[in-house]
């Protein structure tokens, strides 16, 4: 899908899709945590979902995939360079526990509309349509830190999307929220999906992995045993690991 730059805003840094990684390993105290992985994202506006066991490499994946952390060996490439911080900005990343600026809502956004390149004076009202947007509209004036755990990861998810990000990583981003707050969080990365922006996310929620996957990656001992489709993926599994994790058995 084709998509548009936000009004206002100017492109300031060049594409990162694909993102590819390429006999990408770490390694911590002596021990391989992530083992030899080649892996490319971003083709298609799709959900991603990677799914596995506790310490199996999914967060430190991501991590390395948008540039925070970097591999012992291995190569990461966005799109087909390799991986530097100036380009940093076309990465939507969300964590489970957002890191948010001490000022109000509307605020957080018009920073992360300054980073971008918008110019000042179409900041504000920038600001106030992307808060619409998410439905948080109302909560403008509102101190970040103040706001419920489900409004600041909306929060956090309208900042990025303030860069014109292309893809987003999400990390456990509803790991903390009640029902409701999940509800409304996954019913806005639908809408981002829908803009075309392909989304990776990080769930130990097989409901929420069910309801908004396309395809998922299952990862054991920092290997992806399987990529998959989604459908097919949780009717008939490839791999023994995931068909252990899905029938809810310790995978070890």
């Amino acid at each position: 899908m084709q998509r548009t730059l936000a009004p206002g805003t100017i492109e300031i840094a060049t594409r990162v899709l694909p993102i590819r990684a390429q006999g990408v390993t770490v390694r911590r105290d002596g021990r391989c945590v992530l083992d030899n992985i080649d892996i490319e994202l971003g083709d298609s506006a799709s959900t991603t979902v990677i799914l596995g066991c506790n310490g199996a490499g999914k967060s430190l994946l991501v991590r390395v995939l948008a540039g925070l952390l970097t591999a012992d060996t291995g190569t990461v490439s966005w799109a087909n360079t390799l991986a530097n911080r100036v380009r940093a900005a076309k990465i939507g990343l969300v964590f489970q526990r957002p890191v948010l600026l001490r000022r109000t809502a509307a605020a957080n956004i018009e920073f992360a509309l300054k980073i971008s390149g918008t110019p000042k004076d179409k900041r504000t009202l920038r600001a106030r349509d992307i808060l619409e947007e998410a439905g948080i509209s109302y909560l403008a004036q509102t101190q970040a830190r103040e706001l419920s755990g489900g409004e600041q990861q909306r929060l956090a998810v309208a900042r990025a999307l303030a860069c014109d990000p292309d893809i987003f990583f999400l990390d456990e981003p509803a790991s903390n929220l009640d029902p409701a707050s999940t509800a409304a969080l996954e019913k806005m990365l639908r809408h981002v999906k829908a803009r075309g922006i392909p989304l990776v996310l990080i769930t130990h929620d097989l409901g929420q992995a069910r309801r908004l996957a396309d395809e998922v990656i299952f990862m054991h001992r920092g290997r992806i045993c399987e990529r998959t489709l989604a459908a097919e993926f949780f009717r008939e599994p490839k791999s023994p690991q995931a068909t252990a994790f899905l029938a809810g058995e310790i995978v070890i």
